[in-house]
């Protein structure tokens, strides 16, 4: 066992460009998710003007918007953060799918970490929940998945 290399990495990062993609839609949850993700980053070191924040019409956009940023080879991690609430039609599955496919298949196509704080609910109370001022916000959660991200894949490169 003590030839085996274990690496895990913390969340402090000194030099890291992170793109935050987040939805108009629900803004008033998403708005939360923005707000704990910039702090938790902030926190952790990343400079306020390494940080860009696009918003994007709906969960179903943020895909798109990830692969044109991705593209450009200019963010270390991108945190796609949306809400979308369960409704009495279909559409709900359709676009929280297409989502998570979409943004997995960014991260896996172009190696940039992409974390999802993209929220799929039931109801506005479940939303609210996870978008608070508590430990269970998730916006927070996804820019922290995003420094560890960006740290783990560094040092897996040395």
């Amino acid at each position: 066992m003590s030839k085996i290399r274990i690496l895990e990495a913390g969340t402090e990062v000194q030099d890291a460009h992170i793109s935050i993609l987040v939805t108009r839609w629900n803004s008033f949850i998403t708005d939360n998710l923005l707000r704990a993700a910039v702090n938790a980053l902030t926190r952790n070191g990343v400079a306020e003007e390494k940080i860009t924040v696009l918003r994007v019409p709906g969960a179903f956009e943020l895909p798109i918007a990830a692969q044109k940023i991705a593209a450009q080879n200019q963010a270390d991690a991108i945190v796609a953060l949306g809400c979308v609430i369960r409704g009495g039609t279909p559409h709900f599955e359709h676009v929280s799918a297409g989502c998570m496919d979409g943004l997995m298949r960014v991260q896996l196509d172009t190696g940039i970490p992409l974390t999802f704080g993209v929220l799929t609910v039931d109801n506005v109370d479940q939303a609210v929940e996870r978008s608070g001022d508590n430990a269970n916000n998730k916006g927070e959660e996804a820019a922290l998945t995003a420094l560890e991200m960006i740290n783990l894949l560094r040092s897996a490169s040395t």
